[in-house]
């Protein structure tokens, strides 16, 4: 309980986590099948539904709202399978969960230039 304590607004991955995330880590861990993957695109709603996902895991996994699938239990290595199936690059990813643009996580955590 002590690095929730000392990491402000930091999901903590613990055992309630795991529990909380798994309809949500199972769904995103079927994407390694290339059925699944066509599946997922051809129908990304009756998908989700097909691994029972509440309302709210839903509308996280839809919006790509990263770092709310995070929240909800969502383990990063299996929610990066959705990313692979759209693709979305790692560093807006990292934006998201860092809460800044993804120009400027380019900039200030990666050290690449700006455009312009």
């Amino acid at each position: 309980m002590l690095a929730a304590q000392t990491i402000p607004d930091t999901p903590l991955f613990d055992r309630a986590g795991s529990i909380r995330g798994y309809r949500l880590n199972k769904m995103a861990m079927a994407l390694g099948r290339p059925a699944n993957r066509a599946a997922f695109k051809a129908n990304e709603e009756a998908y989700l539904d097909s691994f029972g996902l509440t309302g709210e895991e839903k509308s996280a996994v839809m919006r790509r709202d990263w770092h709310e699938m995070v929240r909800l239990g969502g383990n990063l290595f299996f929610i990066l399978k959705i990313a692979a199936v759209d693709p979305t690059p790692i560093t807006a990813i990292g934006a998201a969960q860092a809460g800044m643009s993804h120009d400027d996580f380019l900039y200030e955590r990666l050290g690449k230039k700006r455009d312009g």
